[in-house]
Formats: C-alpha cells, sequence, structure tokens
C-alpha cells in the first residue's frame, strides 16, 4: 500500500511538472519532454538507491512516454492531464483487497471495530476510483486553470477530508465499543492498550 501511494506521488509529481512549464512557456513539448525526463529520472534514482521497482512503477513509466508521446505528436495536452487518472484507478483496485487497511490502523481499532475498517477500506477504493473518473473528464474539457484546481485542491482536498472523518470516525466508534462491552471483554481491552480510569475516561484518552 505505501508502495502505491508512493507511486501516486510520483504521477503528479511528473503531470506538475508538465502543468508549470506549460503555464510558465506555452510550450506542449517542453512541458512533455521534461514530465517524461522526470519520470525516467525518478525511476533511475530508485534503481540507484536500490528500492525494489514493481509492475506499478514500470507500467506508470510506460504510460507517461506513450501519453507523453502522442501529446507530443498531437500538440494536445490533454493525453498528460489524464495521467494522474491511472495511478488512481490502479490504487483504487489494490484496495478492492477485504481488509487491506487492518495492518495500519492501531491495534485496538482491530480489536474493536474491524468491520468498521474493512468498509472504510471499500470507501477508499470508491473515492479513487471516483477521483480518477474525475481526473479524466477535467482533463478532456481542456480547461487548464480547471484541471491546475482539481488537481491542486479537490484530489488532495478530498484524501485529506476522508482521512480526518475516518480518524474521528474510528475514535467515536471505538469509544462507543469499549463502552458498551461486557465488563471483562472491556477491562481486558482497556488493559492490553493502557487505557485507565473509568469507562467515561475512555473517549479523553482515545482522543475522541
Amino acid at each position: 500500500m505505501k508502495a502505491a501511494l508512493f507511486q501516486l506521488g510520483s504521477d503528479f509529481l511528473s503531470a506538475l511538472v508538465f502543468l508549470v512549464l506549460y503555464l510558465a512557456t506555452g510550450s506542449v513539448i517542453l512541458g512533455t519532454s521534461v514530465a517524461i525526463a522526470v519520470a525516467v529520472a525518478q525511476v533511475a534514482y530508485a534503481h540507484l538507491k536500490g528500492r525494489p521497482l514493481g509492475f506499478m512503477t514500470y507500467a506508470s513509466l510506460a504510460l507517461v512516454v506513450v501519453l507523453g508521446g502522442v501529446t507530443l505528436l498531437t500538440h494536445d495536452p490533454r493525453f498528460m492531464f489524464a495521467k494522474p487518472a491511472i495511478a488512481h484507478f490502479a490504487i483504487g483496485v489494490i484496495m478492492l483487497k477485504r481488509g487491506w487497511m487492518l495492518r495500519y490502523v492501531p491495534p485496538i481499532v482491530t480489536d474493536t471495530i474491524p468491520a468498521a475498517v474493512t468498509v472504510a477500506g471499500y470507501a477508499w477504493a470508491a473515492l479513487m476510483f471516483a477521483l480518477g473518473l474525475g481526473t479524466i473528464v477535467v482533463a478532456f474539457t481542456g480547461d487548464l486553470k480547471l484541471w491546475a484546481f482539481y488537481i491542486s485542491f479537490v484530489a488532495i482536498g478530498a484524501k485529506v477530508a476522508a482521512f480526518a472523518i475516518q480518524y474521528v470516525s474510528f475514535r467515536l466508534l471505538v469509544t462507543q465499543y469499549i463502552r458498551t462491552a461486557a465488563p471483562d471483554r472491556r477491562n481486558g481491552l482497556m488493559s492490553k492498550h493502557g487505557l485507565y480510569g473509568s469507562q467515561n475516561d475512555v473517549s479523553g484518552q482515545l482522543g475522541a
């Protein structure tokens, strides 16, 4: 999952490099050429650092080259604008794996609300697919300002908002679970996870 998120960041980097150069110079050729060079440099740097390079890394590089080549041939920047959608779709597919998020949340969450975590994992997959589709729709309008706003604020803002909602929701659900659990279960959980005091103190200790 970490590798997938890193790849998403890499995709945004090449797209943003293209955007900055295209806005600064008005040259599709320059923006596309440098974006391709950045993507190649990212892969080369990871290789030199000994980082494992999986299928997504090489697939992303191939997409940059192919879409960049089409952009150079047609002088149409919309193909490069659509590239970040591919990463969103790829990560969305990974997030469809049942329970993928369980390994990334605190132990007290997996011990109390594993079903909610599984549902949240599917919700993240749906968000990725929605953002990917949105990227394509916005890209092919050809509206550069709209695309820049979508990538810079909507796509990133949606992820930040989703994380915040998830954080608060998990806190509330865990607190409610502990408060309503049978005494033996509640005491066992509080002891295991270093909580203390009465069940009414749980919310404050969890930060909910």
